[in-house]
């Protein structure tokens, strides 16, 4: 018998995106429905499609009366509420449906990057030095020129823009207020590295691989702040955009490829991912590789990185999706059962210490 599978996403709707000018980040899910389902229909699965709107009562009662083998879950919260986004895995949980990708718990976790920091610094981790910051609080300030300021709760590049960059003390002032007033109460601010940037995508549960890395190679015009901007992902009209490319497998050594490797399944494990998961790492001046961050249930439309580096792995795009439908059917939360499940929640109290949409 076929697999029963239902696709679960987001239904995009107006939200505070809008007036940003953000909407773009919300409709990219679509492509991914809509390539998920075709690799599901030559599995020959028996499929059905779930869009979800708010309100979450609503929602909840359309999960609830799925009589599936397999949710494919491509939700990323309500349209402007990333913090929905665990919603519908907590429900899957509840109703012992097995679900693809990262459980409730990881992606709450994940989506708190303060937290994630201070999480990769107890663990010995390299991740570049940061503070959170509020406009009353610029007085502390202790870290080193340049900065990138971003909001502490948001995915996708929201809130990131060339402005992110920051030079001198009225730079940042001016981008910690911008932040706060309309992404959150805090911004989180991180000293800039300079050096090469990578991202892996890595898949497994109790045992996991890194597919081959992708670096992020740009040829901006100068003045333009070398980053993964919203208009670097969202905009192809834009330079930011134009002056972004992506190389797949990245050109490094078989040790800087081992070392990423073991880097990025160290962040998985440690913010307890399953299915899976990318993450962002960049160089610093002194060469050492840094985890900017963990990202669960990553795109994985046919042109982001996730596809890109599957197909380096030797996998067509179909392959990628039957991965993934295959590790959502193994013993559930098998990361509960590795030496390092206890490193799977990140506790707030914590010590301190489609081209390119990545």
């Amino acid at each position: 018998m076929p697999r029963r599978v239902a696709v679960v996403y987001n239904q995009p709707e107006p939200s505070r995106y809008d007036g940003r000018g953000e909407e773009k980040a919300v409709l990219g899910v679509l492509e991914a429905v809509a390539a998920v389902h075709t690799s599901l229909l030559e599995m020959g699965d028996a499929v059905c499609l779930l869009p979800l709107a708010s309100p979450w009562e609503q929602a909840r009662i359309k999960l609830a009366a799925l009589n599936v083998d397999v949710v494919f879950n491509l939700f990323e919260g309500f349209c402007g509420q990333p913090d929905t986004e665990a919603l519908v895995p907590e429900m899957l949980e509840s109703l012992g449906i097995p679900f693809t990708g990262c459980p409730a718990e990881t992606l709450r976790s994940a989506l708190d990057k303060v937290n994630v920091k201070r999480a990769l610094v107890a663990n010995g981790i390299p991740t570049t030095d940061f503070q959170v910051m509020t406009p009353e609080t610029l007085a502390y300030f202790r870290l080193r020129f340049p900065c990138i300021v971003k909001p502490s709760g948001e995915d996708a590049s929201h809130g990131i823009t060339s402005l992110s960059f920051v030079e001198d003390v009225n730079a940042l002032e001016r981008q910690v207020r911008a932040v706060t007033e309309c992404y959150g109460n805090v911004a989180l601010v991180e000293e800039f590295a300079a050096g090469r940037e990578f991202n892996a995508t890595v898949m497994g549960n109790s045992r996991c691989d890194a597919l081959p890395p992708s670096e992020i190679v740009f040829t901006l015009p100068p003045g333009v702040p070398r980053l993964l901007s919203f208009a670097a992902k969202w905009e192809p009209d834009s330079v930011e955009f134009r002056g972004t490319g992506v190389t797949c497998p990245a050109e490094v050594s078989p040790g800087e490829a081992q070392t990423i490797a073991a880097t990025a399944q160290s962040a998985f494990r440690l913010i307890g991912c399953r299915g899976y998961a990318r993450v962002d790492m960049r160089r610093d001046g002194a060469g050492i590789l840094n985890v900017i961050e963990v990202n669960p249930n990553p795109d994985i439309s046919p042109g982001t990185g996730a596809a890109r580096q599957a197909k380096a792995a030797g996998m067509s795009y179909t392959e990628f999706i039957e991965k993934i439908i295959g590790l959502a059917l193994e013993e559930p939360y098998a990361l509960k059962d590795t030496p390092d499940a206890h490193r799977g929640q990140v506790r707030p109290d914590a010590h301190t210490g489609r081209h390119a949409r990545i």
